[in-house]
């Protein structure tokens, strides 16, 4: 079997050493086999799972989803029901975090527009800042 070691593994994924590192000790990535000098070594299915982790991360997938995206990996004969179920409610987190980020984008536009432009004193922004909340918009 073909070896890597953990600074060719970053290159070939793009992902950091830190971040391997990381990901081998919450389980994503099986512990790496050591050299006789103790040094890890990685194989072509690390490279596969690290590359699978590394996309499911850029897509916004949270760990324990990926955990779990990674576990129906291992069971080929099981439904992809139960993948489409952890896609289905990442999509929904993702909607409901563009619905928060439309309201606030509307409510800095709103102070934006209402600034009379003039000096400190008079800036509707600070002002709006400094008082309560009066919006149901919160992150």
């Amino acid at each position: 079997m073909q070896t890597t070691s953990i600074g060719a593994l970053s290159s070939e994924t793009g992902v950091k050493i830190p971040t391997i590192r990381y990901y081998e000790s919450i389980g994503l990535l099986d512990a790496a086999n050591r050299s006789a000098s103790n040094r890890r070594l990685y194989g072509p299915d690390d490279t596969r799972r690290l590359r699978f982790i590394r996309h499911a991360r850029e897509l916004g997938f949270e760990v324990e989803a990926i955990r779990q995206l990674l576990a129906l990996t291992g069971d080929q004969a099981r439904p992809c029901a139960d993948a489409d179920a952890i896609a289905t409610a990442h999509l929904a987190d993702i909607n409901h975090k563009i619905a928060r980020l439309s309201a606030l984008r509307e409510e800095v536009a709103r102070m934006i527009a209402e600034d009379c432009h003039g000096t400190i004193s008079e800036c509707r922004i600070l002002e709006a800042l400094a008082g309560p909340c009066d919006r149901h918009h919160t992150l």
